[in-house]
């Protein structure tokens, strides 16, 4: 495909548009989001995605008209819960495998946290994406564990902790990188659950 197709009737436009694999989609979103880590987000451009991926840049423009827009996209499609599915029957355990899950994948979503950081504040649809991509899935992934133990007794429904914990999980996840120059990592979380996060709530 061609920039010539720009020019091209509406009709053609849109029957192009329309033969967009889902697997070509996702080699777009993927690009962008690997660049965004890279090199960051102001660094990265629609012409350069094209030129990874082999397209031309009208074929990213007329799918999603501008950076933004094409970003958000990427995100909402790479929306994942990690912490879906974890139930063990206790809520110390429940919180100690969510610590491992997070470590398992906190290097590229903190990276790409970061390097969005500065973007997501200008654009109001950016930030939406993301917090619909990456942090709003696992928020609500963590209280459903914390409602499960307050069901099954082994939390009071008042002790005042609850209400911290998504904020003490996600927050160890960003201020990591900058206190120590490194990722919290599977072994890292799982100790901060151990040390701060299950005396907080009565279940050491």
């Amino acid at each position: 495909m061609t920039s010539q197709a720009a020019d091209e009737p509406e009709t053609v436009v849109a029957s192009r548009r329309s033969k967009i694999t889902p697997e070509r989609e996702r080699e777009f979103f993927d690009a962008v989001l690997e660049q965004i880590r890279e090199c960051g987000y102001d660094s990265v451009t629609m012409e350069g995605v094209a030129a990874s991926t082999r397209c031309s840049k009208s074929t990213l423009y007329r799918q999603w008209k501008t950076k933004p827009q094409f970003v958000a996209a990427a995100l909402r499609a790479n929306r994942r819960v990690r912490f879906a599915g974890i139930d063990t029957g206790s809520l110390a355990e429940d919180l100690r495998q969510a610590a491992r899950a997070a470590g398992d994948w906190s290097g590229k979503d903190t990276r790409l946290l970061q390097a969005l950081g500065h973007a997501v504040t200008a654009d109001k649809e950016l930030a939406q994406a993301l917090r619909e991509a990456l942090v709003l899935p696992e928020i609500a992934a963590l209280e459903e564990m914390l409602a499960r133990g307050v069901a099954r007794g082994e939390v009071p429904a008042g002790n005042p902790a609850l209400a911290y914990v998504p904020a003490m999980m996600f927050g160890v996840l960003r201020v990591r990188p900058v206190l120590c120059g490194q990722y919290a990592d599977s072994d890292y979380l799982a100790g901060f659950v151990e040390a701060a996060v299950l005396p907080a709530l009565g279940l050491t």
